[in-house]
């Protein structure tokens, strides 16, 4: 078995968040609600990296900070309409999801 990291973030509609997940090339794998009326809780993928979205008060901070390397970040930022930063580890783009969770997504530096 491959081990796997799985960061969660707390989002108010997972549903919703799924949609501005999907412009950074996440797909939503599956979903689960214990029952109707229920927070609801996503499995999303994009390539190698998993995401879960947990509308479940308590399963993780609002706010959190994550960072991403990608392959194409010219790619992510023409989709966001943000500027590239230049650091010296990699070319980055700063972005916040509708929840407030922040994301911080580089190609590395030949």
């Amino acid at each position: 078995m491959t081990e796997e990291l799985a960061p969660v973030l707390y989002v108010q509609s997972a549903a919703s968040s799924a949609t501005w997940y999907a412009r950074l090339g996440f797909e939503v794998q599956g979903e689960h609600r214990f029952a109707d009326g229920l927070p609801l809780y996503m499995f999303l993928r994009r390539g190698g990296v998993i995401l879960h979205l947990s509308e479940h008060q308590g399963d993780a901070r609002p706010g959190t900070l994550l960072y991403l390397y990608v392959e194409d970040v010219d790619t992510i930022a023409a989709e966001f309409d943000v500027e590239i930063t230049e650091q010296p580890w990699a070319r980055e783009v700063h972005l916040i999801d509708p929840d407030g969770n922040r994301w911080r997504i580089g190609e590395r530096k030949a």
